[in-house]
């Protein structure tokens, strides 16, 4: 096992900075995934690692050793493409073999690895396939076949999901986590897709604009995130928020939207008249009259079977309410909600800092 170590790295194409110092440990046996939007830098940051990018500055360490100058085929790394990247020409096998042949092992020993990777990816069937034939969940496992017999210290993947439907990405989701229970080995899985981070990391690494915003384990950032970015990226649905201001009395705090409702703050200690916004998970909206509450103006409702989701507006601000219950409430309607005050997320506006 090897771990992975980011040292104040930074990398800059011309005057236009793509990652600006960024630390990060990766512990050996470790499911870290980057995640952050489009552009954020996690891709470049896998391309460093694997030494298809070279490093404008800082020190990447791999199991200890400076691999800033380390050439790809030296780092022991396998990576793991979104396009798959297979042999057209080559069947499964053949892909899945490719490696140990081009580094010169003997026949039996390449066909017992390539036996041992299809066993633990269910591949047996689709061996004398050509990529053409197979659909695109079977070609990933292809691809990760041909990851497993190189025997590597760190996987990488970049966004190996994206190519595929919806209810294959979550059986996928299933086997990669597998793998990694079943290896034990570090991988470093890069997405722009926040369920796949909190359904598979054992830490999350949240990225913007080049720079790391939080690290930590799925609950931990979903619970208590940094910052408003965070708060808005973790979560799905996402995070509402509803801009007001800090109300105080001896007695109690709270919080007062714009559109004049009030959410009670209970024992939390506040700056009076800050101007806030107050984020609220959509599971935690409360249906109800109550002496501090706020109403929902309902645009859309989307019925799922097992939850009702409420697209609507509280003041100026757009909102999204999910209840377990099969509600009856119809669009131009007012939905009273309210919130415990445990589940009020305070962030400053101006710095997007929670309270």
């Amino acid at each position: 096992m090897t771990d992975v170590e980011f040292r104040d790295l930074s990398k800059s194409f011309g005057r236009h900075k793509i990652l600006e110092n960024i630390s990060l440990d990766i512990k050996s046996g470790e499911f870290v995934v980057l995640v952050g939007p489009s552009g954020c830098g996690k891709s470049t940051l896998l391309r460093m690692l694997a030494g298809l990018e070279p490093i404008t500055s800082g020190d990447l360490l791999i199991g200890g050793v400076r691999a800033n100058d380390l050439p790809p085929q030296q780092r022991n790394i396998a990576m793991v493409f979104q396009s798959y990247a297979l042999f057209p020409h080559l069947k499964a096998a053949d892909n899945i073999g490719f490696g140990p042949k081009i580094r010169g092992e003997a026949r039996p020993a390449i066909d017992e690895k390539v036996k041992k990777a299809s066993g633990i990816l269910n591949l047996f069937s689709y061996l004398d396939r050509y990529p053409r034939e197979l659909s695109g969940g079977q070609r990933q496992r292809v691809a990760m076949g041909r990851a497993i017999v190189r025997e590597p210290s760190v996987f990488l993947f970049d966004e190996p999901l994206s190519n595929l439907d919806a209810q294959l990405r979550v059986q996928m989701r299933t086997e990669i986590k597998a793998l990694h229970q079943r290896l034990k080995s570090t991988i470093v899985y890069v997405t722009h897709d926040q369920i796949e981070a909190m359904t598979m990391a054992d830490r999350i690494v949240v990225m913007d604009r080049g720079e790391i915003q939080q690290v930590g384990a799925p609950l931990e950032l979903y619970d208590r995130p940094a910052n408003k970015f965070v708060a808005s990226f973790i979560g799905s649905p996402s995070m509402s928020f509803v801009s007001g201001a800090l109300k105080t009395t001896p007695e109690k705090s709270w919080f007062e939207s714009a559109g004049g409702g009030r959410l009670a703050l209970g024992g939390k200690t506040v700056p009076a008249g800050s101007t806030v916004e107050a984020g609220i998970r959509p599971e935690h909206f409360v249906i109800g009259e109550a002496v501090d509450a706020m109403a929902i103006k309902v645009d859309v409702v989307e019925p799922t079977g097992s939850e009702t989701h409420v697209y609507g507006a509280i003041g100026a601000d757009t909102v999204r309410a999910v209840f377990r219950d099969r509600i009856q409430v119809k669009p131009g309607e007012m939905l009273p909600v309210s919130v415990a005050p445990g589940n009020i997320h305070l962030f400053d506006t101006a710095t997007g800092l929670p309270l």
